[in-house]
């Protein structure tokens, strides 16, 4: 049969424990990849229903479902394979409550009840398709029900005291079994919970190879499936990924089973040698290990038993154990029917019987080939934090620092000194409090400047253990790039309007000149024909307001052409030392009679040095930054403009306007100091552009953060003056 080159697509549950699983997946599909010749890529869905979308539209050749979905689908699919657990195909739910506070399926009334996920048929399905078969009428029930997303997230949430009762899988209904399971994910504190009832049993999770694969492409996998457990290669570990030890057939449909090739089968030995190296007693599968007939191998030499090849290092091995009175281990290489197996071994001294004159040699020897395949794939998985030339860390929920590649270490090294307090870290955790994506994809939270440089955070959610994966990616000479195109469109586009303003100001100063002019004498036209009660005073009335209006226009373009001469104006000669903190005063003192209704103002400035440039410039920038926030809250909503000032970490003044409004979508936040950019109708979409200008020309930046329905944040950052000149006073914080 021709193998298709195409690659076949197998998708994984929702992840309990990002790294562990990731990289388990990664490797079983490179096992699965040998053993096919048929290239396997793993994933790993983002949730439940993306999961039972992949197998309703059959997207994937092998999807790992829960039980429901493996009955649901069977019909359907060219095969399912159960996974067995502790020798079964099937498991039950345990429901399981604090061992201080005893429940019972009678005493259920007013509890809180921590789930797994919709979708979980022990962490929710199972328990609650049992409670209702007994009469348990849920809704009366419990006061308050709670998806965790994952077992170990439910059962601390019970832990705890956030809720009262949860469940777990077990795959016998008794309390050793249930112990194990909370030993591995609790440790210690598995004794402050105890199981109270068990459901009913149900056909295990497991493997769904749909009808995108053929049968004799399902035969071969479920042949390669179903042989892990007892022709591993030293592949064991990988089933962890499924706690499962092995898969069972459930489909008859067409998967035939095929025999993988004797030569892929696993062999265990285990041989109790005496001083001589001969074989007192001899553990093995089979009749045969690594190509040697061990019927009547007791009392032989291990030599004689497996050949020189084969016994040469385990001789040795023991020996070794021997004289050190202690263990060993040794990997090796030898020849089995033509082909290179690798076996590890190990070896341990037992303690010495009564009469004997020696102590017994044990030496345990498994081939380990399949696994030392792995190898290579495992090292590059493990090396891609560290070869990785940009910084990545992991931090906790509360900011503790768990892992940073030494990309992170060579470009923040106060990383571990400042730990949560680091910028890197409250920015990451910052976005984290506003909003995390439920498809478990990382989005761009924004750009950081720190250190004279600008780092853009690509921010992924981590699951189990809850935490956060930081990618920053040094944007600095993009950035320089960027501003300095930004610059060079503004000074194209001040060149024009040098021009244009100066072209328009006469003609715009006779155009008011003269409405002006034309207005007052209809005014006074208009009151000579209401003294006399001419009928023509309403008609006169008319076009002095079209006057107005017309003035009213006039003027608003003449404040164009002056915005659009700003733009063209060369940064100032002659710069003074200013005071950041008394022109943000007077900016918000000519705000404050412009604040909406249902406004309320918030202060907060710190301590910030002083900054070198023109007051009346920078007032310009603060005045318009303010009314920007302010045109952006509407509605009846309460909503809060708030404004701070600090100092950066590398001694730059910072000040924040943040509102509550509307916000912007991100084509707009691209191009929001762009002239004429505006989302607003009043607005002539200058004002930004001119900050922009002014800030920059200073030697500053100015930068926007937005959501859409959350609000907007600008950010001024302008370089401190020198510390001679200077220095920077604290402030206080109130709110008004």
């Amino acid at each position: 049969m021709s193998v298709p080159a195409t690659p076949i697509r197998f998708v994984l549950a929702p992840s309990m424990g990002e790294v562990k699983e990731h990289v388990r997946a990664e490797l079983f599909g490179r096992a699965l990849t040998q053993r096919l010749g048929r290239a396997v890529v793993v994933e790993i869905a983002p949730s439940f229903e993306a999961l039972e979308r992949e197998l309703a539209e059959e997207r994937a050749e092998l999807v790992w479902g829960t039980a429901e979905q493996c009955t649901a689908f069977e019909p359907h699919a060219r095969a399912v394979l159960r996974a067995v657990r502790a020798g079964r195909s099937e498991y039950h739910a345990a429901l399981l409550c604090r061992a201080g506070q005893p429940l019972s399926l009678e005493r259920l009334q007013g509890a809180r009840a921590a789930w797994v996920a919709p979708r979980a048929t022990a962490g929710y399905l199972l328990p609650i398709r049992h409670l209702s078969e007994r009469g348990v009428s849920l809704a009366e029930a419990f006061s308050e029900e709670r998806f965790f997303g994952t077992y170990r997230k439910a059962l601390l949430a019970v832990l705890s005291g956030e809720a009262d009762l949860t469940a777990i899988y077990t795959s016998h209904p008794e309390e050793s079994t249930v112990r194990a399971f909370l030993a591995e994910h609790l440790g210690a504190d598995e004794r402050r919970l105890t199981p109270f009832a068990y459901t009913g049993p149900t056909p295990a999770d497991g493997l769904i190879l749909t009808a995108r694969l053929t049968e004799d492409e399902a035969a071969v996998l479920v042949s390669a499936l179903t042989s892990l457990t007892d022709r591993t290669g030293g592949l064991e570990p990988l089933l962890g990924l499924f706690d499962s030890e092995g898969f069972v057939l459930s489909s008859g449909r067409g998967a035939r089973r095929r025999r993988p090739p004797p030569s892929r089968q696993t062999e265990y030995l285990a041989v109790e040698l005496d001083a001589h190296a001969r074989c007192l007693r001899v553990w093995t599968p089979g009749d045969e290990v690594f190509g040697q007939d061990l019927r009547d191998a007791e009392g032989r030499s291990l030599e004689d038993v497996l050949g020189p090849e084969a016994a040469g290092p385990l001789v040795a091995l023991a020996r070794a154990a021997r004289h050190g009175g202690g263990s060993g281990r040794v990997e090796y290489r030898a020849q089995v029917a033509g082909r290179t197996h690798w076996f590890a071994a190990e070896a341990s001294v037992r303690a010495r019987g009564p009469g004997a004159e020696t102590a017994p040699t044990m030496l345990l020897v498994r081939d380990v080939t399949e696994l030392r395949a792995q190898e290579e794939p495992l090292y590059r998985l493990a090396s891609f934090p560290l070869l990785h030339p940009e910084p990545m860390l992991e931090v906790g929920m509360d900011g503790l620092l768990r892992y940073a590649n030494p990309a992170a270490h060579l470009a923040f090294p106060d990383l571990l000194s400042r730990g949560a307090r680091h910028p890197l870290v409250e920015a990451a955790l910052a976005w984290s409090r506003q909003e995390v994506p439920s498809d478990g994809l990382g989005v761009t939270p924004g750009v950081l400047h720190l250190n004279q440089r600008s780092w853009e955070l690509t921010v992924f959610p981590l699951l189990d253990p809850e935490g956060l994966r930081v990618f920053a990616k040094d944007i600095t000479a993009r950035k320089r790039m960027e501003a300095k195109l930004k610059a060079d469109r503004l000074g194209a586009l001040g060149s024009l309007a040098a021009a244009v303003g100066h072209e328009m100001g006469n003609p715009l100063a006779y155009m008011l000149a003269n409405l002006g002019f034309a207005r007052e004498e209809l005014q006074r036209v208009g009151e000579s024909l209401r003294a006399q009660d001419n009928p023509l005073t309403r008609d006169v009335a008319e076009v002095v307001e079209a006057l107005v209006e017309a003035a009213d226009g006039a003027g608003r373009l003449k404040t164009i052409v002056q915005d659009l001469r700003t733009l063209s104006r060369a940064p100032l000669e002659h710069h003074q030392t200013i005071d950041v903190t008394p022109v943000l005063e007077h900016a918000l003192g000519i705000l404050r009679g412009d604040l909406r209704p249902g406004v309320r103002l918030e202060r907060d400035f710190r301590e910030v040095p002083a900054v070198v440039g023109d007051e009346a410039r920078l007032g310009q920038v603060f005045v318009n930054l303010l009314l920007n926030a302010s045109q952006a809250m509407s509605g009846g909503a309460e909503h809060v403009l708030r404004v701070a000032t600090y100092t950066s970490p590398t001694g730059e003044a910072v000040v924040e306007v943040q509102d509550t409004g509307r916000g912007m979508p991100q084509e707009v936040l691209a191009r929001l100091f762009e002239p004429f950019c505006t989302i607003s109708p009043s607005s002539k979409g200058l004002g930004l552009s001119v900050s922009y200008a002014i800030v920059t020309g200073l030697g500053g930046t100015l930068s926007a953060a937005s959501r859409e329905g959350q609000g907007t944040t600008l950010t001024v950052v302008l370089p401190a003056a020198p510390a001679a000149a200077h220095e920077a006073r604290p402030l206080g914080s109130d709110a008004i």
